[in-house]
This record gives C-alpha cells, sequence and structure tokens, in this order.
C-alpha cells in the first residue's frame, strides 16, 4: 500500500526536525504507542497496539533512519512483528520552509503486511492506516506548535 500527504505545520523548521527526533515526543504522538527507545543514532525500538476494525494487533519491531539531511529529509525504514502476523514499509519525510516560519511535512510511505493481518483486507487497513496517520500527524503538529508558543511567551518576557 501507498500513502502520501503533507501538511503545514505552525512552527520553524528546525523545531519540526527536533520534534521528529525526539523520543518522547514521538512516544506521545504515535497512536497505540506503548514503547519506544532510541538503540542508536539511526535506530528506533518500539512496540504498538493497534486497532484494525474489530481486531487488537500488537508489533514490536525497529526503525532505521537513513538518508538524512538535516533539518531538511530522512528516510526510514521498519519492521513489526506479532503474533497477528508482519508490518514492514519505509518512508521518505521531507521538510520544507514556509513563510512566517512555518514549516510544509510531507512523507511517500509503502507498508506491506503479512499474516492474519493481510487476511483483513487492504481497504480495511488502508482506511486505518490513513486514519491513523492523521492522528498522529495532528498530534504532532499541536505538540511541536506548542512547544513554539511557549518558547515565543518565554522571549517576550
Amino acid at each position: 500500500m501507498h500513502f502520501t500527504n503533507e501538511r503545514i505545520v505552525n512552527a520553524p523548521i528546525e523545531v519540526v526536525w527536533a520534534g521528529l527526533n525526539d523520543v518522547e515526543v514521538l512516544r506521545d504522538c504515535i497512536p497505540g504507542c506503548e514503547a519506544l527507545n532510541r538503540e542508536a543514532d539511526d535506530t528506533f525500538s518500539g512496540r504498538l497496539r493497534l486497532k484494525i476494525g474489530p481486531v487488537s494487533v500488537r508489533l514490536s519491531g525497529e526503525v532505521h533512519l537513513s538518508d538524512v539531511e538535516v533539518p531538511h529529509r530522512l528516510r526510514l525504514n521498519g519492521k513489526g512483528t506479532g503474533v497477528m502476523g508482519i508490518a514492514k514499509g519505509g518512508a521518505d519525510v521531507v521538510l520544507t520552509p514556509e513563510p512566517d516560519g512555518m514549516t510544509r511535512l510531507g512523507y511517500d510511505a509503502n507498508v506491506d503486511v503479512g499474516g492474519k493481518i493481510a487476511q483483513l483486507g487492504s481497504r480495511l487497513i488502508g482506511s486505518t492506516a490513513n486514519k491513523l496517520a492523521a492522528q498522529f500527524f495532528d498530534s504532532f503538529g499541536a505538540t511541536v506548535e506548542a512547544e513554539t508558543e511557549t518558547v515565543k511567551v518565554v522571549n517576550a518576557r
């Protein structure tokens, strides 16, 4: 399955980049995230519990970063496994500065699933993936925008 989207975040590119590399921010913003740890500069491990239609799915796995160009782009490749099957994929994430201190955050992702998860059907999996991506980016945007507002208030004093 292929997913692509972009959104404007009301925060400077440096703040958005920092958020994308902050384990606590990511842990709080990833829907269903039960654990997230940085194993190395370019590797995260984690555990997710997701609801795909009527089925609860728990996956554990790793994500590796590559093609990093601070603060403009990175590539993610990951794989998660669980009793219900396997999910693996990758995403290119691109940050572009916009006027008025905002940032355009775009992603282009591919995900493949196998095992019992795949039996749920690509339509249900696709709609769930789009919903989870929207939840992540809504939460992430709100988090980094709040950090930007906090910095503005502190600097105004």
